[in-house]
């Protein structure tokens, strides 16, 4: 019995899936196809309302409730930090920066904000006016439990 090589099976391999490829159309988020160019999305606006949303899970960073566009946030400067800093909260009215920044890696606590927190846009986002892309189902685990609002009290 002969043996077929295994480069001719490898390349058939590919014929299929290359004319599987070409068969149906990959779409994105966008519902183009890849190979179209489709128009740039408007750029939403900010909410900019300064009301905090509400976190959907514990240690989730809260969003930015107004526009931060043009802030400098860089290793020379936080423009965040000139509302948000421990100093400045009395003048500013802004909420000061979680105790959280202050810790190093280690969990010491230090008496400026941690460079591993110093760039505020890693993980706080500015809230703006957009529809989701996808549809979500997301339900808060407090209307799951029953009577959650009776537990807290106990």
């Amino acid at each position: 019995m002969k043996m077929t090589p295994k480069w001719l099976i490898t390349l058939a391999i590919i014929a299929i899936a290359g004319a599987a490829y070409a068969a149906e159309p990959i779409t994105t988020l966008r519902n183009t196809a890849l190979d179209q160019e489709s128009a740039a999305p408007r750029i939403s606006n900010f909410e900019d309302t300064d009301q905090k949303r509400p976190r959907n899970y514990p240690e989730q960073p809260p969003t930015i409730p107004h526009d931060i566009e043009g802030y400098q946030i860089d290793k020379n400067a936080n423009k965040c930090l000139s509302c948000h800093a421990r100093s400045r909260t009395g003048e500013s009215g802004a909420p000061m920066v979680s105790i959280t920044h202050f810790m190093d890696r280690d969990g010491q606590f230090l008496a400026a904000v941690s460079p591993r927190r110093y760039f505020c846009t890693q993980c706080h986002v500015s809230q703006r006016q957009v529809e989701p892309l996808v549809g979500n189902s997301f339900v808060d685990i407090d209307a799951l439990l029953p009577n959650n609002s009776t537990r807290i009290a106990e």
